[in-house]
Order: structure tokens, then sequence, then C-alpha cells
């Protein structure tokens, strides 16, 4: 037979456990109870990034809407990614400091160039919308091609330097094909393949067919005209348009 003791054992188990899972709910919300109140309000949101472009007045709409609750019961994750939908936010960081105050760190855009019709993209290839005054170079590519069309900027920009010419539109087709057009006016197509190389011969023969012309029998200098096109799609040359129907100067190369 089961003695008494053994058998009351087992319930007074269940009782002491009962007893600690109602403390606990009690503690929980007298817990909850005191961090809801008012004593515990946010007062302040402090920036601790210096930041160019988002104002305080633009953090400080985004903390009235999307702050809720006490200084322990705001929904940090929530205020961060409200933060990030700003336009030149790139992350945000949100922490709380006692008594009654959210410190925001912010990270922004740095705007390389502009990027298709209506964004921006960074030197990291990053695309982000934003409005920007001053003048950029205009990159344009195909949806996911940013980092390329960048990385082919700045290589192109190299190569051109000692002519002293700067791009201002580069664009990669969607069958692959380079085109840039210059500060001149003048347009480079470039193609597919070989790109590097193409130019590289465009430009190690532009000072001897469009440089400055030596002197002749008293007279000045000249500089010919500007091309408005040249195709260096050839492998063993290029095709000139001038402007005004002026002769271009004829260059192959084997």
């Amino acid at each position: 037979m089961t003695s008494p003791e053994l058998a009351a054992h087992p319930l007074s188990q269940v009782a002491r456990v009962l007893t600690w899972g109602a403390l606990g709910l009690l503690a929980y919300g007298a817990a909850s109870w005191v961090t809801a109140q008012p004593w515990f309000a946010l007062r302040s949101i402090e920036v601790k990034t210096p930041v160019a472009h988002v104002t305080e007045a633009q953090i400080r709409l985004v903390a009235e809407r999307q702050v809720r609750g006490t200084f322990f019961t705001v929904d940090l994750e929530r205020v961060r990614n409200s933060l990030e939908k700003l336009p030149w936010v790139r992350e945000a960081r949100v922490e709380r400091r006692w008594p009654d105050t959210l410190v925001v760190s912010l990270t922004e855009h740095e705007p390389f160039a502009r990027w298709n019709d209506d964004a921006l993209v960074s030197e990291a290839g990053e695309v982000f919308v934003a409005a920007v005054s001053g003048k950029l170079p205009r990159l344009v590519g195909p949806e996911g091609s940013s980092t390329e069309v960048v990385v082919a900027y700045r290589r192109y920009k190299s190569t051109l330097a000692p002519l002293g010419l700067t791009i201002d539109e580069l664009r990669l087709s969607p069958r692959r094909a380079w085109r840039m057009r210059l500060d001149s006016g003048m347009q480079l197509a470039l193609g597919r393949v070989q790109t590097d190389a193409r130019l590289a011969r465009f430009v190690s023969l532009y000072p001897r067919l469009f440089g400055v012309q030596p002197a002749k029998d008293g007279q000045a200098a000249a500089a010919p005209a500007t091309p408005l096109m040249v195709d260096l799609r050839y492998s063993d040359g290029f095709a000139v348009r001038m402007p005004n129907g002026v002769t271009p100067f004829k260059s192959s190369e084997t």
C-alpha cells in the first residue's frame, strides 16, 4: 500500500510549481506596469554623428511618428527601420541612454554619380533615391549593374586623364555595349569587347589627330574642331564624325 506521506509528496511539488508560477506572473505584471509609467517617458533624441544631408527636423518627425512607449518599452528596431527609410540614410543605430534619451547614430550615403533617370549611386555602387544639387556625372545601366558601371567609370576616367577630358555620361546597354559622352560633347562608342584597349588606343592617337596644329606661314596655331562621334569598334582604327561637314583626320593602326 502507498503511504499518505508518499501520496502527498507529488501534490506538494505541484503546489510549489503553481505558487512560483503565480508569483512570477505577478512580478512580471508589476514590472510591466512600472516600466509603462510616465516616470520613464522618453524626452529627448540625440544625434551622435555629424550629418550633412539629413536634417534635425526629419529625425524629429520620425521620432514623433515612430517612438512609442517608455525608456524600457520603446521598439528600437522599429525606430531604426524608420530612420533608414530617410533618403540619405545608409545605416542607422539607435540606443537608450538613461534616464530619458534615445541616441541616434547615422551613416549617410555619399553621392558619386547620378544613376539612370531618378536615382543616385555611391562609389560602392549602392543605388539610392535623394535630391542633390550640383554637377555629377551620369551613369546608366541595366538593373543590378551599378557596381560594374561605377568601376568602369573610374577605370575609363583614369585612362582619359592625360588628355584632360572627363566623362559626363557613361552608358552600359542591355546588350552589354559601352558608350560615353565627354565634357567636350564628344561621344565615344566602345562596344562590348576590348573596351580598355580601344580607349587606350584612342588616347594615344588623340594628341596627334585632334591636338593643336603647328602654326603655318605666320598664322596662329589652331585646334581642329571637336569630333561629334568617334566609333572605336574597329580592330585596326576608328571612325570619326565631325561637325559641319569638316573633314576628319584619317587614321588606321595595324
